[in-house]
């Protein structure tokens, strides 16, 4: 009936599972007038199968009312990016982290693009579900990453340490279905199918994607130019007390100097349970690091000097 409320319950954690949902509404002529996540399950909890789980629902609120009939698409990025970027600081104050983050991002969106009977670009082609969910993910995943790292050096890293950081954050060291890692991958400029073949920390697993951490990784297929291979080399060389190994490799890769490398293992360190095998490696590394950092510094300024 006009002006009736409607209360949709939306738990599902794929993207293609909101895509429907969104372009459903989109077309039932609804207008979203609030989206909120709710805890709903416990936040440690994994499934049988070692895949993330959402800790939180998205309660939409809607109502039957007249829409605005076209918004542009340059016109609804704009809004977006503001109505988003408030928003966001507000989840981020409640705690609300990881994947359930990524998807209140999403409830949040709804409420800018669901109040238009259409969204169209300048060519006069409709905008749908799967375009404007990318320019959701690119908003938060940006957002994210400069809170993770405390508003620093998020401009100095890599898209595949990017994309590292995100993964660990979002679902730690589960396993994901192959699109939700696709589209995580897609939000940072990285080609997931690539990155896997080349046998780095990316692996595929049938339909899953898990990111190994450096215990699962040889010394010997680690490269010294990406910043999370250094990384995994630093913490193997930390555990078996190869000092000396493990300075010269943060001197050469030039990562030993810098702050945005220590930034880095410590956002990551902060994502992870305290079991992980991976944090135990990252915090351990990371409580020497005033003293490696002044020993590198000596063996530069004697490199120089021969």
């Amino acid at each position: 009936k006009p002006d009736g409320i409607a209360t949709i319950v939306y738990a599902h954690k794929s993207t293609s599972g909101w895509e429907t949902l969104i372009n459903s509404l989109l077309d039932s002529g609804l207008v979203i007038t609030g989206a909120w996540p709710i805890n709903t399950e416990m936040t440690a909890r994994l499934r049988a199968n070692e895949s993330a789980a959402l800790a939180s629902s998205i309660y939409i609120v809607a109502r039957k009312m007249a829409r605005q009939p076209t918004g542009f698409h340059n016109n609804v990025q704009e809004e977006l990016n503001q109505h988003l970027n408030r928003r966001l600081d507000r989840l981020w104050e409640e705690g609300i982290s990881g994947a359930d983050f990524f998807i209140a991002a999403i409830g949040s969106a709804i409420e800018v693009f669901g109040k238009y009977e259409k969204v169209m670009d300048y060519e006069g082609n409709i905008v749908r579900a799967d375009r404007l969910l990318e320019e959701v993910s690119r908003i938060a995943t940006d957002y994210a990453v400069r809170q993770i790292l405390h508003n620093g050096f998020s401009g100095e890293i890599s898209d595949l340490c990017r994309f590292y950081v995100l993964y660990r954050w979002n679902y730690g060291e589960a396993r994901v279905k192959f699109d939700e890692a696709r589209k995580l991958a897609q939000s940072c400029s990285v080609d997931l199918p690539k990155e896997w073949a080349r046998g780095g920390f990316i692996r595929k697993d049938k339909e899953y994607i898990r990111v190994i951490g450096p215990q699962e990784r040889r010394l010997e297929d680690l490269s010294n130019s990406s910043l999370i291979d250094v990384l995994h080399g630093v913490l193997l060389l930390w555990e078996k007390s190869r000092r000396e190994e493990m300075v010269k490799l943060l001197q050469v890769s030039g990562y030993g100097a810098g702050e945005a490398f220590y930034r880095v293992a410590q956002a990551i360190s902060e994502t992870l349970p305290v079991e992980s095998k991976e944090k135990k490696l990252l915090d351990g590394f990371l409580a020497g690091r005033e003293r490696l950092r002044e020993e590198i510094r000596r063996e530069t300024i004697q490199g120089r000097l021969w």
